[in-house]
């Protein structure tokens, strides 16, 4: 270790790390804060809370991508501001969770008074992902009585009058109506301060879960009623019985609809300075937490996997990803990708044209990018209506980051979008791949087209290439060379042994068509030049394809690969309609 452990905290340069059982567990799966903080390592972010104190805004709503640290921020936050609820048996005072983090310290200890200072009201919508109204509705209904059953101690409260005890007792007891459940926000904020003098915090965690899955199974208008009501009563409060309130989320869901009353609402997204810190690791975090684990000589191989978003004017890692990665022994894999069905790229890669296609695989070479401006308000369905979109929710989900954060509220700023890393970049490489085995017959299929091509087997090459063109017209647009080059450009994504297929880039004479480079010795690089004409027959075909293949070597495509140990392969492939002719060379070292 290069920095110095005390008192249960690890000290750094200027990070902490909180690991109070000293045993160097890590918080896999743990969104608590209190849990986390009491069995396991944490990243000290605990400066969030001086920031939301030190903040003008009554309501701020946070919107990263998911496993991101949204949910243990709100738990943090939660612990640190409330006062324990004598109805909560697992309430404590918990002071000592933070007693050697930096809030605690922080300008002389000033923010200490608020520790344990404010009821505090905290409810995730996580649960709430139902296929229908009626359920989600009881959800809702469910999360809202056990809130009211944590602030157990209101019903004997001498603080409320009869009314007051009687309506907590009817929401608290299951027996609420409709009116009481939709007015169950604010009322609970007055009965709050009635009974504490004190304003109430009201924190809500990933408050779009119900939009997005109501807008996925047609109940969007009822969600979105409710929850404006639900919200806004209390969030407009004006300051008479809120002290501030906090919401997270992965979208932004436009103010058009559930926001569209609530005037004093701050969004803070990824391209804000302001709390660009607080969510995610820094470059100085991974570090730490790397040598506190004794994990120092990985540090490389992690920044490719896992570092690489930008967060206002930080660089950021995802936390998820580096805390697996510690705990399988620093095993590289996809994480983060693997915790969800990754469905935005998935519903791009499967419905793209070769125009949105060709902008797939610039991402996907060595700095691609794309150029789009974001509207961070979109949401998951707003794609068959605007399909510009797609790059916005993409950048939202944490599929893409941008260096570009200048004016963060605007929608008209062009910014240069890239693919953060490593291993978001293997979460696109597999979408591909599924869509193009399914275009080419199946997974067998595109292993004996890769197979073929490899072997330099011209004849075998042709027949598979043949059997995707008798099944792909439904899939693919074949009018022109561009529509065959990119669909046999996602055809060699998946290769054994090479990387992504690399097309249309400068080399030699020119600019050659696909090339694909051996990631291992013993294998052949493959450079491949495409030719189309409309109506050609079998003999046309044939002397296309001879001439795509005399023009790789005219133009000398393959000449700065020709270091490979196993020589490079080449192919001209001609294409017409459902027809096509292969020729092949090989130049030997």
């Amino acid at each position: 270790m290069t920095g110095t452990y005390e008192n249960g905290i690890y000290r750094e340069g200027g990070v902490r790390l909180s690991d109070l059982s000293g045993r160097r567990r890590l918080p896999i799966g743990r969104d608590g804060f209190a849990a986390a903080v009491q069995g396991s390592v944490v990243v000290d972010k605990s400066l969030l809370i001086a920031d939301v104190l030190d903040s003008s805004a009554a309501v701020t709503l946070f919107c990263r991508p998911r496993r991101f640290g949204k949910s243990l921020n709100m738990t943090m936050l939660k612990s640190f501001f409330e006062i324990p609820p004598a109805s909560d048996p697992n309430a404590e005072d918990a002071a000592y969770l933070f007693e050697g983090l930096s809030i605690w310290d922080a300008d002389g200890g000033r923010y200490r008074e608020h520790q344990g200072a404010y009821p505090v009201i905290y409810i995730s919508f996580n649960p709430v992902k139902k296929q229908n109204w009626e359920d989600a509705k009881n959800a809702l209904r469910q999360l809202i009585v056990w809130e009211y059953i944590r602030h157990g101690y209101l019903s004997d409260s001498s603080e409320l009058n009869e009314q007051e005890r009687a309506y907590f007792d009817r929401v608290a007891g299951w027996e609420a109506t409709d009116g009481d459940i939709e007015s169950s926000l604010i009322n609970l904020t007055r009965l709050l301060f009635r009974h504490h003098g004190r304003r109430p915090v009201v924190l809500i965690d990933e408050y779009d879960a119900p939009v997005m899955a109501a807008r996925d199974n047609g109940y969007n208008d009822e969600m979105v009623s409710f929850l404006k009501g639900w919200l806004t009563a209390a969030l407009k409060d004006g300051g008479q019985a809120l002290a501030f309130a906090c919401l997270t989320g992965v979208q932004r869901i436009s103010k058009e609809s559930v926001f569209s009353d609530l005037n004093n609402l701050v969004v803070n997204t990824s391209l804000n300075t302001k709390y660009d810190e607080r969510y995610g690791f820094t470059e100085d975090e991974v570090r730490a937490l790397a040598n506190y684990l004794g994990q120092a000589a990985h540090f490389p191989e992690m920044r490719q996997w896992y570092d690489g978003y930008r967060f206002g004017s930080v660089d950021v890692y995802n936390p998820w990803s580096v805390l697996n990665y510690f705990d399988n022994d620093c095993e590289c894999a996809p994480y983060w990708g693997n915790t969800s069905s990754n469905a935005p790229i998935a519903a791009m890669v499967r419905v793209g044209d070769a125009r949105l296609m060709r902008k797939v695989y610039g991402l996907l070479n060595a700095g691609g990018s794309v150029e789009a401006a974001l509207d961070l308000s979109v949401v998951f369905g707003d794609l068959d209506a605007r399909p510009e979109a797609l790059w916005s929710l993409l950048y939202l989900a944490g599929y893409l980051t941008t260096d570009d954060t200048e004016q963060p509220n605007s929608k008209d700023v062009v910014r240069r979008l890239r693919i953060p890393n490593l291993e978001i970049a293997s979460l696109y490489r597999s979408e591909v791949i599924d869509r193009f085995a399914q275009i080419a017959g199946g997974r067998d299929c595109l292993i004996d087209l890769h197979r073929a091509l490899v072997d330099g087997d011209a004849g075998a090459l042709a027949e598979e290439l043949e059997g995707v063109l008798l099944n792909a017209a439904s899939c693919y647009d074949l009018t022109s060379e561009n529509s065959y080059h990119m669909l046999l450009v996602g055809l060699l994504f998946g290769a054994t042994g090479y990387g992504n297929p690399v097309s249309n880039r400068e080399a030699g004479r020119g600019r050659f068509g696909i090339r694909l480079a051996p990631e291992r010795a013993g294998l052949p690089a493959i450079t491949l030049e495409l030719k189309f004409e409309r109506g050609a027959g079998a003999e046309r075909l044939e002397a296309l394809a001879a001439e795509a293949l005399a023009q790789i070597e005219a133009r000398a495509y393959d000449a700065e690969v020709a270091g490979s140990s196993a020589g490079s392969l080449r192919y001209g492939i001609a294409f017409s309609g459902k027809s096509l002719a292969v020729a092949t060379g090989r130049r030997s070292l």
